[in-house]
């Protein structure tokens, strides 16, 4: 048998005994140790450049004490530590905002980042996938930074070569489970850096009552509830078409409701015009005083609601044409809102083909040519298939309420909304949990933002009839 031979002596060996092994060991290049110690000397000073540049706060409250005590000795640095710490423990319970936004928030990211992030990232990037494991070597994505709010971790990362956003967004469930939070969006930073926010509690779990009534007349964007970071949720109503989709109980009345709460002002001050469809006789016949003669609810009516409305828009473009490209509302020309609160009943269910025909060119229509001149469609249906609703697509803002199938969620924001993190099939049944939570998808944003509308009750309905309808109707 031959013994272990260097370099490319083994080719030019011949032997005629049946299996016997060659035993190959390439040439072996000594690296000078100075070198070595060269590498790791540079490694590990620009690691503590790194560390005092990325955390300045924290070296230096663990290197002030420790230079102290070699100088002074250790009851000049416990001194220099107790007096800052009894002024600054206080500060939380006199304002916890400013201690948290200062101090608390920067504390809390800091332990994630150490007890959570890094201590399992190897583990869940290479078991899910995103990281790799070649020739003996980890390529793993790296963390840039955490950052905590107060309802959710931050989490920036700079991916690897060749990736995209997509294999993260196929893996959003492994990232949430690995790191112990019930859900996780991706978001792209930059080229090649990505915002990962893992939710640490629900902001959106306690339901909103109705918002107060604008006391000044706006056409919008429209406040109706609270975003999931604590923003107000604004509606834009003028200027683009609104797509609500969401399961029976899910709160689409909540946002039509907050929507017309939002617009009274400006409906008093004739600066607008709200046309109701209520083909299930149910949500808005509630307040049908506050619409008057543009309040609709039997198909043919309908039909002949929307043939109307068409009207009036193509004789206002027929005015506009050639002197204005935009719309702004005045007591001639006020911005009128076409609510639909079940689309699909008049668009699929709808028995009778020629009313069919008919809502279907209309609303057509008033969804492609009505943006410049001042009409906007609001539309509700519960069933977002095509075939259901041909025209979805012509509705540039979409918003997805809990839904019951997964692939309800692309169809209704677009293709990726649900890998991104918009997961509406997830959202509660229960009414006081989920009832109008949904995700948004902007027209001017692929990524979805998660939002609850405020509950309009039947006291606030009768309330917003008893003062509105009388100017609503003139």
């Amino acid at each position: 048998m031959f013994k272990k031979l260097p370099g490319d002596e083994a080719r030019t060996l011949v032997t005629t005994t049946p299996d016997t092994a060659v035993v190959f060991r390439p040439a072996v290049v000594r690296t000078p140790a100075i070198f070595t110690v060269t590498i790791f000397l540079w490694r590990l000073l620009a690691g503590i450049v790194r560390l005092i540049w990325r955390h300045p706060v924290a070296v230096a409250v663990l290197a002030v004490p420790a230079v102290l005590s070699i100088l002074y000795g250790w009851r000049i640095a416990l001194v220099a530590v107790a007096v800052p710490v009894s002024l600054l423990a206080p500060w939380p319970f006199f304002d916890r905002a400013s201690f948290d936004r200062w101090m608390g928030w920067r504390l809390l990211a800091w332990w994630r980042l150490v007890w959570i992030y890094r201590r399992h990232w190897q583990s869940v990037m290479i078991v899910s996938g995103l990281g790799r494991h070649l020739q003996g070597r980890d390529y793993l994505p790296h963390i840039i930074r955490v950052t905590c709010t107060s309802w959710a971790d931050l989490v920036t990362v700079k991916m690897i070569s060749g990736q995209s956003v997509k294999d993260w967004a196929d893996r959003i469930e492994h990232l949430a489970h690995g790191f112990g939070t019930t859900s996780c969006r991706v978001t792209v930073a930059r080229s090649g850096r990505l915002l990962l926010t893992f939710p640490r509690r629900d902001p959106l779990a306690t339901p909103l009552p109705a918002l107060p009534i604008p006391e000044t007349p706006s056409v919008g964007p429209v406040e109706i509830g609270r975003c999931e970071d604590g923003t107000p949720w604004r509606l834009k109503v003028h200027g683009t078409h609104v797509l609500v989709a969401g399961a029976t109980g899910a709160g689409k009345g909540s946002i039509i409701w907050s929507t017309i709460r939002g617009l009274l002002p400006a409906v008093r001050a004739g600066l607008v015009q709200v046309w109701a469809l209520d083909p299930k006789r149910m949500e808005l016949s509630f307040g049908r005083d506050l619409f008057g003669t543009r309040y609709a609810a039997s198909p043919a009516d309908c039909a002949d609601l929307l043939e109307a409305a068409v009207s009036v828009m193509q004789e206002r473009a027929d005015r506009f044409a050639g002197l204005q490209r935009s719309h702004t509302p005045t007591v001639d020309d006020p911005f009128v809102l076409v609510v639909v609160d079940e689309v699909a009943f008049l668009t699929a269910y709808q028995s009778d083909k020629g009313l069919k025909l008919r809502i279907s060119a209309a609303l057509a229509t008033l969804t492609t040519q009505g943006r410049a001149v001042g009409f906007g469609v609001m539309a509700a249906l519960q069933d977002p298939r095509k075939e259901v609703m041909n025209v979805r697509n012509l509705f540039p803002d979409k918003i997805a309420l809990r839904l019951d199938e997964s692939e309800q969620v692309d169809m209704v924001l677009g293709d990726g909304a649900r890998d991104r993190g918009a997961l509406a099939d997830h959202i509660s049944p229960v009414p006081e949990r989920g009832a109008g939570i949904g995700y948004v998808r902007l027209e001017t944003s692929p990524d979805p933002i998660r939002a609850r509308a405020g509950y309009v009750s039947d006291s606030d309905i009768r309330a917003m009839v008893a003062d509105f309808a009388e100017e609503a109707n003139k």
